[in-house]
């Protein structure tokens, strides 16, 4: 077995290999692409605004307040938002917050100067919290078309 391999081999190694060249079979074409892309986008804007204090304003003319302040008293509130108790009982990943507020029950007297006189009088409060939400929501579609031709020659 191992002689007929080798006169084989022997026999082989005069024949040469030789590379046979490509020529191509067209000599002229085109390529035409089309491509339709559509995009949907869809976005909510959520805009609010918090007053994070109070305004109080008394107004007027005609009027007394017999020398007393011009505001009720503050009163200051404290919240406390998400405790919650580990396995040692303590308390934790609490937030505690204060703010003050008017305390509009216990007002001072205000009363005309001259009964029968003529007297405007404004008071106005704003407190803290919510002021303002505006809500966009929209929807954009953008459609792209894209055409390619490619043309090409030997």
């Amino acid at each position: 077995m191992k002689k007929i391999l080798t006169v084989l081999l022997l026999l082989s190694g005069s024949t040469v290999a030789k590379a046979v060249p490509v020529v191509p079979n067209f000599t002229q074409g085109s390529m035409t692409s089309h491509t339709e892309t559509t995009s949907n986008v869809t976005e909510t804007i959520n805009s609010v605004d918090y007053r994070t204090g109070w305004e109080y304003t008394v107004t007027g003319s005609g009027i007394s307040n017999n020398g007393e302040r011009l505001n009720p008293t503050v009163n200051t509130s404290t919240v406390t938002i998400n405790p919650t108790a580990d396995g040692t009982g303590e308390v934790t990943g609490a937030v505690t917050s204060s703010f003050d507020a008017l305390d509009l029950s216990n007002q001072n007297a205000f009363t005309i100067s001259t009964p029968g006189d003529a007297f405007q009088f404004t008071q106005t409060y704003s407190g803290p919290g919510l002021t303002n939400q505006t809500i966009i929501q929209r929807n954009t579609i953008v459609e792209s078309i894209t055409d390619t031709t490619s043309t090409f020659t030997q």
